[in-house]
């Protein structure tokens, strides 16, 4: 297995900081990637930015007039702190620097070259979410495939909390999946993979799956490939 690409996991900042830090999802999520490593499975989780990118975002908008690149840095360092947090957790396998250039010419195989089975990554800088990131990742790791965790069960055919008519959707393809969300990304978007990280996920033929992250069972068949709920992005 150690031959095999990595197991990229974009691992939404409402599982880790959905109000406070949720330090007993983080204890099931690390026993379920440990067993894995112990099984040769080697694994890359880029952290979103959950709760804490909010707070600062609010914080610093109730006091000065907030530009939209000041509040991309502060998601984005919300991502970092949350990564090391991540780091902290896979201390034992997981390799000692945090990825923040998914584009940095060094060659990220060396973040496995000690027998590392976590690389650990965060936000890169304004204007690209960590799912985009997690896709470069992907790319360069030549993964195929992209575990999306987060507060998102599946992809819905529009808003659930809007619409209560919303149709959930197991799978899809990138030309509608790209319909549903489409071309623009916001940090404050409420959308189950980004749009342009999609664009690039197509163009590269990624599998993407969207699923609830709190769901430790589910997320446990996922790897196993076994029956699960959630949604399969893929052409």
């Amino acid at each position: 297995m150690k031959n095999n690409p990595p197991v990229v996991i974009s691992l939404g900042g409402s599982l880790i900081v959905p109000k406070e830090i949720d330090w007993l999802f983080l204890k099931k999520f690390r026993k379920v990637i440990l067993k894995e490593v112990a099984n040769g499975r080697r694994f890359v989780i880029i952290s979103g930015g959950g709760n804490t990118a909010r707070l600062y975002q609010k914080a610093a908008a109730k006091t000065i007039s907030l530009t939209k690149d000041d509040r991309d840095w502060l998601g984005v360092h919300a991502t970092r702190l949350n990564a090391h947090l991540i780091k902290t957790v896979f201390r034992k396998v997981a390799h000692p620097r945090i990825n923040k250039n998914p584009r940095t010419k060094e060659d990220l195989s060396s973040h496995f070259a000690q027998g590392e089975g976590v690389m650990v990554a965060a936000g890169w800088r304004p204007g690209w979410s960590t799912d985009f990131v997690g896709v470069i990742l992907a790319e360069r790791l030549k993964a195929q495939t992209i575990i999306n965790l987060s507060n998102i069960p599946f992809v819905f055919d529009k808003d659930p909390k809007q619409f209560p008519d919303a149709q959930k959707i197991e799978k899809i393809n990138w030309k509608n999946f790209r319909k549903i969300v489409g071309n623009k990304w916001d940090p404050g978007l409420n959308a189950p993979f980004d749009p342009v990280a999609a664009k690039l996920a197509q163009k590269l033929k990624l599998q993407v799956i969207i699923a609830d992250g709190k769901n430790i069972n589910n997320f446990k068949k996922i790897l196993t490939n076994k029956k699960f709920q959630g949604t399969i992005i893929q052409d």
